[in-house]
């Protein structure tokens, strides 16, 4: 059988699976371990386990699930309440001053955490509720908070950005700072469209700010609670420069992270007791383990992809396609978007960079520009149907939203999401 009609195979069971929720791990690991059975026989089962144990094996993924483990103790504790509360105070003269102060708490949160589904819960359970009391609309109250979400995967210490990294043998540091400047951008655009959004409807005040006696309270209690999050905010700058310096590798930057999160979580708030850091562990044991496994499949599809000339007949005729580098990064781009909406943000770069950054380099581009447009590209697949990660978060923490109302408050900020790519 020719590589394009079983590559065609392949991809036609894999959606498949999928469709029918068999977990992303397991359905790239059956679809490829069929592959490489039907193509070569069942001796190739040797092959298939020592490449899922020798890809999970490198120690650069041991970044992995310290970041996952910083994250998880900032989430666990209630740095995201102080976060919510002080820029509350601070942006509630705004127009739909409340609902700015959640993309700035999911902001600066995703900074913290690195992780969208973490930023979703631990501020839409709180800001959500809040500001469908305050009057705001629905989709507003939904679409914010699932918008601002997606900057978890882009925002600086990123995990998926670790993975591009590893899988395609760029510089983690360099990676983190290329994100900076583009999270922030999508950060004030959100905003920007924020505002639009709720003076379109009326405008909403904060009526936290009406009494001069109970705005001095209100600054007092709030200054202590953005005191607290400084120290964690200090950890990832440090971290920041500690990679971007040189002075040391992610693994070790990632470890002395989550000790210090993990530390200043058990110090500011006083979480002594065994349960809550039990509840961290356990989290980040789970999503760790979610994401190795991921990992360790789609190299093993990627294995597949490679032993059946399936890989270099799609990376050939991309390469052949005689049009302008532009038009080609156009085709990437779509096929990255679509791609988006089905996979989560894992899988899609652990597929698909190893095979696009040969083509990349080919054509001019940088691979640390590409990053950020790859991570841009999944972070619209996060709010977007079918999928939609966040969409189906922010559904669970408000179950009478509509799913409608909570896309039709998303998508204004999918459509904003491609103006934060740099040029």
């Amino acid at each position: 059988m020719d590589p394009t009609t079983l590559g065609i195979i392949v991809a036609v069971a894999l959606i498949v699976l999928m469709a029918i929720g068999t977990p992303i791990a397991f359905a790239l690991g059956g679809v490829s371990l069929l592959a490489l059975i039907y193509d070569r026989g069942l001796p190739e089962l040797i092959y298939f386990g020592e490449t899922f144990f020798d890809r999970i094996a490198e120690f650069g993924f041991v970044a992995i699930p310290m970041f996952i483990l910083m994250g998880a103790a900032v989430a666990s504790s209630p740095t995201g309440r102080d976060l919510y509360r002080s820029l509350d105070l601070w942006m509630g003269r705004l127009p739909g001053g409340l609902a700015v102060s959640n993309i700035g708490a999911c902001t600066i949160f995703s900074a913290l955490s690195g992780s969208s589904p973490a930023t979703c819960a631990a501020i839409g359970k709180m800001g959500i509720p809040e500001m469908r009391t305050r009057g705001y609309p629905d989709g507003v109250a939904a679409g914010c908070i699932a918008a601002g979400g997606t900057l978890g995967i882009l925002i600086p210490p990123s995990v998926t950005m670790i993975i591009y990294g590893i899988s395609t043998e760029t510089s983690i540091g360099r990676l983190f700072i290329a994100g900076v400047v583009p999270g922030f951008m999508l950060a004030g655009l959100f905003m920007a469209w924020t505002m639009i959004a709720c003076r379109l409807a009326g405008g909403y005040a904060n009526p936290l700010a009406q009494a001069a006696g109970q705005i001095k309270e209100n600054v007092e209690t709030n200054m202590r609670a953005l005191v607290r999050v400084l120290p964690f905010l200090a950890v990832v700058g440090g971290i920041l420069f500690a990679l971007y310096g040189g002075v040391a590798t992610p693994s070790e930057a990632a470890g002395v992270g989550a000790f210090l999160c993990l530390a200043l979580a058990v110090i500011i708030y006083r979480m002594w007791q065994v349960g809550p850091i039990k509840l961290i562990m356990r989290d980040s044991l789970r999503e760790s383990v979610m994401i190795m496994l991921v990992i360790a499949c789609a190299e093993v599809f990627a294995y597949a992809l490679s032993s059946l000339f399936i890989t270099q007949t799609v990376a050939g005729a991309i390469a052949e396609m005689e049009v302008n580098r532009w038009v080609l990064m156009g085709v990437i781009n779509l096929f990255l978007l679509v791609a988006g909406f089905f996979l989560p943000p894992v899988a899609v770069i652990v597929m698909t960079a190893p095979i696009l950054l040969p083509i990349i380099l080919a054509a001019n581009f940088d691979p640390y520009w590409f990053a950020v447009i790859l991570t841009i590209n999944l972070e619209i697949g996060l709010i977007t149907p079918p999928v939609g990660l966040n969409l189906f978060i922010i559904k669970g923490i408000a179950p009478d939203i509509s799913l409608r109302d909570i896309l039709m408050g998303s998508l204004p900020y999918a459509l904003a999401l491609p103006c934060g790519c740099p040029t």
